[in-house]
C-alpha cells in the first residue's frame, strides 16, 4: 500500500490534465488535439512533474493503431480499390515532390549532409495521421471529397514509412549490424502480409463466432485487442509498422458481420490511447534545444509548413480539385507526422545525424502539429463562396434500404422524420447538401449524401425496397424533376410530397401523386388557432373554427382542380363573420356532379346533410 500513491500520481495527473485541457480548447476552439499537447507541455518539460516522456510515448503509439485499424474497418477492400488514384497517385506524387524539395533547401543551406538532408526531408514529407483524421472526424467531414482525398494521401504516407525505414541501414554512416539479406527481408514482410490476409480471411470470423456464442462480453472485447495487437506486432516483426498491420486487420474485417461490435469495442481505448499519445509528445519536448534553437525552429517550422501546403494545394488542383477542396487539404496537412518521430528516431540511432539533432527535428515536427488547429482554421478564411450544392461528399449508400426513402432533409424533412421515427420505423433519408448532411451527423442523425435527381442513386438508396417515397426538398423544380423520375421509372412508387405553394399543390395533385402538403399550411392553421385563444376565445371554438378553414381550403383545392385558380375565392374570409342565415347564391353556379360530390367530402357531414345550401354558400 505504501507505493500506491506513486504508482497513480501519474496516471492521475494524465487525466486530470486531459479533462480540463481538451473540453476548454475545444471551448476556445482550437480543438482537443492542442489541448492534449499543452497539457502535456505543462506538466513534463514545464512542471517537471513527469519526465519519462519518451517511454510513455512508446506506449501511446497504440492509439494511432488503434485508430487505424477503425479507418481499415470503414473500408471495404472494393472501395479502397475505387480510392487507388488517389492513393497512389495523388499520394506517391505528394511524398516524392514534397520529400525531395525539403531534401534540397535542407542540403542547399547546408544545415545537413546529404544522407541527412534526404531522411530528414522525407520524414518532415509524412504527415499527422492522428491529428488530420481527429480534425475531419471533428468536423464531420471523414466522408467529403476532400476528406477522402486527405485519407488517401495519409495512407499512403504510412506505407511509406516502410522503404524510409529500410532505407536509414544504406544511409548510415556505420555499417548495420544485418544477419538478413535485403531479398530476405522483402521475402518476410510479403510472407507475413500473405499470413495476415489468410488468418483474416479463414479464421477471424470463425473465432468470433465462437466467442459470440459464449454471451461473454469481455471475451469479445480481449479477442478485439488481440486482433489488433496480434497483427501490429505480427507486422513489426516483419519490419514493417505496425500502424499498417493494424489497418490491413481493420480492412480485411471491413465486410465482417461482427464489424460494428468491433469497432464499439475498440473506440474507448482508442480515444484514451489516442489522447495519451498527444500529451507524450508534450511531454517529450525538449524546451531547453527549443530555446537554444528558437530562430532556426521559427525560421523552420513556418517554412515547412508553407511549403507542404503549396504542394499539395497544386497537386490537388491539377488531379481535379476545385479551389475549396484544395486549400482544406493544403491547410489540413501542412504539419510533421508522428512517424517522423519513430524515423528520426532511428536515423539517429543509425548514425545518420546526432541525437541533438532528432531531437530538434521532433521538436520542429511536434509545433508544427501544435499550429496544425489554426491551420485547420485559416483554411475557411481563405474558401471562396460557392452555392453549397457543389460541395461534394463521397456517396456511400451502405446499409441504406427502409420502408420510407426520404429525399431531402430540409427544415420540414426533420420534423416528419421525427414523427416515422417515434413510430418505429426505418427511414433511408438521402441529401445533397454536404453542409446539411455534416450538420445532421452531428446530432446523430444517418444522412446519406446523394442528388435524388440521379436515377442511380436512388437505386444505390434502396428505392425497390421503399413503400413511400417521400420528397421533401425544398426548390419546386428539384421535386418536379424528382416526381417525374420517379413516375417514369418507378410507377408502382407511393410518392408523398412537400409542395411550393397552392399552384404548386395543384400541378402535384394533376400529377396524380399519393399525398402533398404545403409546408406553411398546418404551421400556419396552428398559428391562428393560438392567436385566436390567446385573445380569448375558448379552445374548443378555436379547433372548431381552425378545421372549418381546412375543410373550406380542400374544397377550394377541388374547385380550382376543375375550374381553374379563381375558383372558389368566396369561400375565403376577408372579414369577421357573423352569425346569419344561409341565403342563396346572388349568381348561379353550374358545378359537375363529380366536383359536387368531392366539395361535399372535402367539407364534411354537414355538406352532406345540406347540399344544396353549403355548396351555394361555398361560391
Amino acid at each position: 500500500m505504501a507505493t500506491t500513491p506513486f504508482i497513480y500520481t501519474e496516471p492521475l495527473m494524465l487525466l486530470g490534465g486531459a479533462v480540463v485541457a481538451a473540453p476548454l480548447f475545444k471551448r476556445l476552439g482550437l480543438g482537443t488535439i492542442l489541448g492534449y499537447l499543452a497539457a502535456g507541455v505543462l506538466i513534463g518539460p514545464i512542471a517537471q512533474r513527469i519526465t519519462e516522456g519518451e517511454q510513455i510515448l512508446h506506449v501511446a503509439e497504440l492509439g494511432v493503431v488503434f485508430l487505424l485499424f477503425i479507418i481499415g474497418l470503414e473500408l471495404k477492400p472494393s472501395r479502397l480499390w475505387q480510392m487507388r488514384r488517389d492513393i497512389f497517385g495523388l499520394g506517391s506524387a505528394q511524398v516524392v515532390l514534397t520529400g525531395a524539395i525539403l531534401s534540397g533547401l535542407i542540403a542547399f543551406f547546408g544545415l545537413l549532409d546529404w544522407r541527412g538532408s534526404v531522411i530528414t526531408g522525407f520524414g518532415m514529407a509524412l504527415s499527422s495521421t492522428a491529428f488530420a483524421m481527429q480534425i475531419l472526424d471533428e468536423n464531420n467531414d471523414t466522408n467529403t471529397r476532400y476528406g477522402q482525398r486527405a485519407f488517401s494521401i495519409l495512407l499512403l504516407q504510412d506505407i511509406a514509412i516502410v522503404p524510409l525505414l529500410a532505407l536509414i541501414p544504406l544511409l548510415a554512416a556505420r555499417a548495420p549490424e544485418a544477419t538478413t539479406s535485403p531479398l530476405q527481408d522483402f521475402a518476410i514482410a510479403i510472407a507475413a502480409i500473405a499470413a495476415l490476409f489468410a488468418a483474416g480471411r479463414y479464421l477471424l470470423n470463425p473465432l468470433f463466432q465462437v466467442i459470440a456464442r459464449t454471451g461473454a462480453r469481455e471475451v469479445m472485447i480481449a479477442a478485439a485487442l488481440l486482433v489488433v495487437i496480434g497483427a501490429a506486432t505480427m507486422m513489426q516483426l516483419a519490419g514493417l509498422s505496425m500502424a499498417m498491420g493494424a489497418f490491413l486487420a481493420g480492412v480485411l474485417l471491413a465486410e465482417s458481420s461482427y464489424r460494428h461490435e468491433l469497432e464499439a469495442d475498440i473506440e474507448p481505448f482508442r480515444g484514451i490511447l489516442q489522447a495519451l499519445f498527444f500529451m507524450a509528445v508534450g511531454l517529450s519536448l525538449q524546451l531547453g534545444v527549443v530555446a537554444a534553437n528558437l530562430l532556426l525552429i521559427l525560421i523552420a517550422v513556418p517554412l515547412l509548413m508553407a511549403a507542404k501546403s503549396l504542394v499539395l494545394y497544386g497537386l490537388c488542383r491539377a488531379l481535379g480539385s476545385h479551389h475549396n477542396d484544395a486549400v482544406r487539404v493544403a491547410l489540413l496537412l501542412p504539419q510533421g507526422g508522428e512517424f517522423g518521430f519513430v524515423l528520426f528516431t532511428a536515423a539517429a540511432a543509425a548514425g545518420v545525424f546526432s541525437q541533438g539533432i532528432s531531437s530538434l527535428l521532433v521538436a520542429i515536427v511536434t509545433l508544427s502539429m501544435a499550429l496544425t488547429p489554426v491551420a485547420a482554421l485559416l483554411s475557411k478564411r481563405l474558401l471562396r463562396e460557392r452555392d453549397e450544392m457543389e460541395d461534394e461528399m463521397e456517396e456511400d449508400f451502405e446499409g441504406a434500404g427502409a420502408d420510407v426513402l426520404m429525399i431531402g432533409f430540409s427544415r420540414f424533412a426533420q420534423i416528419a422524420a421525427q414523427i416515422l421515427l417515434a413510430g418505429g420505423r426505418d427511414v433511408t433519408i438521402i441529401d445533397h447538401s454536404a453542409a446539411r448532411v455534416r450538420q445532421a451527423a452531428t446530432f446523430g442523425f444517418r444522412i446519406y449524401f446523394g442528388d435524388g435527381t440521379r436515377l442511380d442513386v436512388l437505386r444505390a438508396a434502396g428505392i425497390e425496397k421503399a413503400k413511400i417515397v417521400a420528397v421533401c426538398t425544398q426548390k419546386k423544380e428539384t421535386t418536379d424533376r424528382i416526381i417525374g423520375l420517379l413516375q417514369s421509372e418507378f410507377p408502382k412508387a407511393r410518392i408523398f410530397a412537400r409542395s411550393y405553394d397552392r399552384l404548386h399543390t395543384l400541378e402535384l395533385r394533376s400529377k396524380g401523386i399519393d399525398y402533398e402538403l404545403r409546408e406553411t399550411f398546418e404551421s400556419g392553421l396552428l398559428f391562428g388557432r393560438k392567436t385566436l385563444e390567446a385573445l380569448g376565445v375558448a379552445d374548443e371554438e378555436a379547433i372548431g373554427i381552425m378545421d372549418d378553414i381546412r375543410r373550406r381550403d380542400e374544397a377550394r383545392l377541388v374547385l380550382q382542380e376543375a375550374e381553374g385558380i379563381s375558383a372558389g375565392r368566396h369561400m375565403l374570409h376577408s372579414k369577421p363573420v357573423r352569425p346569419e342565415p344561409l341565403v342563396k347564391p346572388r349568381r348561379d353556379v353550374s358545378h359537375t356532379a363529380e366536383t359536387q360530390e368531392r366539395v361535399r367530402s372535402a367539407l364534411g357531414a354537414d355538406a352532406k346533410a345540406r347540399p344544396d345550401d353549403t355548396l351555394a354558400n361555398a361560391d
